[in-house]
């Protein structure tokens, strides 16, 4: 079964980055892309019994001129919806994707992608949706509620596309950064690029060691890593890093080392996300 990169667009203006991004994806690693658009539960048409609620003197003829406003409406949601997908599908087909299929879904985003999850290399989706634009603090909740269903990596486009050269790894010691590392040495998307693995924390020898494992599995996999340990608050260090020495992508595990596993993602990975302007590929 062919692997597909899963890319969400919903109209905002993050959807030409997420495109723009997974053709990037498809291009080093030639897995096909699928576009995706969820018609939310409040978009889908709703099928309503209003005749209880005019029950002094309706008429019939207004009971059908409502149905008919609803039909109308469902009409021109679906229609839009397959508007954003065709804007999708030409920029994915401009950036030389040859295999790229659409899908326009009604539900829950994250029951929709569920079903597809399977088939999935990753899931590509924007930083904030469509309602959020004006808001630059606010991480969207459908971002949180995939990267905590999720079993694929959950690639977080920025606000624009830049060609990716240089990447963060922000290593903890833990499971989720653990898999980080080895699906890195697995996946062809990383191959050629400049791979740094930090610790942000104290120098102790078991940091140490966990660096000096990552960069064992990385070299059997052909790629020269740097790794290093940094002083400091991860929230704050790995920020700083991804702005003064201009790294394209941070790669880090959705939920830290911690022994008590927070139903919300890790407070550090939801601050990297809030603030980081380059794509932040999140394992769990």
């Amino acid at each position: 079964m062919t692997e597909k990169i899963i890319a969400l667009v919903d109209g905002s203006i993050y959807s030409e980055s997420v495109c723009d991004h997974a053709a990037w994806i498809s291009g080093r690693t030639g897995a096909t892309v699928e576009l995706i658009h969820v018609l939310g539960r409040r978009e889908a048409p709703e099928k309503q019994d209003l005749s209880g609620s005019i029950r002094l003197g309706a008429r019939s003829a207004l009971l059908e001129e409502l149905a008919e406003v609803d039909a109308q409406r469902a009409k021109l949601v679906s229609a839009r919806g397959r508007a954003i997908l065709e804007d999708a599908r030409a920029i994915v087909d401009k950036a030389g994707v040859n295999e790229i299929t659409t899908r326009l879904r009604h539900g829950d985003i994250v029951e929709s992608i569920a079903e597809v999850e399977e088939q999935a290399r990753v899931i590509v989706i924007g930083k904030r949706g469509e309602a959020a634009d004006f808001a630059s603090g606010h991480l969207g909740s459908n971002l949180e509620r995939i990267v905590r269903a999720a079993h694929r990596p959950v690639f977080v486009a920025s606000r624009a596309f830049k060609p990716i050269e240089k990447v963060l790894v922000a290593y903890d010691g833990g499971s989720s950064a653990m898999k980080a590392v080895d699906h890195i040495a697995r996946s062809p998307l990383f191959a050629g690029l400049a791979v740094h693995v930090v610790t942000i924390g104290s120098e102790t020898a078991e940091a140490r060691k966990g660096l000096e494992n990552a960069r064992a599995v990385l070299k059997a996999a052909g790629i020269e890593a740097v790794t290093r340990i940094v002083p400091g608050q991860p929230d704050v260090e790995l920020g700083k890093l991804v702005e003064e020495e201009e790294f394209g992508m941070v790669v880090m595990g959705a939920y830290g080392h911690s022994r008590i596993r927070s139903l919300i993602i890790g407070s550090t990975t939801t601050e990297m996300v809030r603030s980081c302007k380059v794509p932040v590929v999140l394992m769990r």
